[in-house]
């Protein structure tokens, strides 16, 4: 549980060209990964992780389809 620890109170801010966000993204260290989630920012614009707890923010115009 301490990787969930480490990673609560993240904030990633993601834009229509990040699409489809999913969690871990691929830039997070190997310590802290967990089983990917996707995550569909573009409608609910703010969602957390249920792994661990990084908050995704959505900036910006929807595509259309989202």
């Amino acid at each position: 549980m301490a990787s969930a620890a480490k990673q609560e109170g993240r904030v990633v801010e993601v834009t229509a060209r990040d699409l489809p966000v999913h969690c871990p993204m691929p830039d997070t260290p190997v310590w802290s990964m967990h089983p990917r989630v996707f995550l569909d920012v573009a409608k609910e614009r703010e969602l957390i992780c249920p792994y661990c707890g990084t908050r995704y923010v959505f900036k910006g115009e929807a595509p259309a389809g989202h």
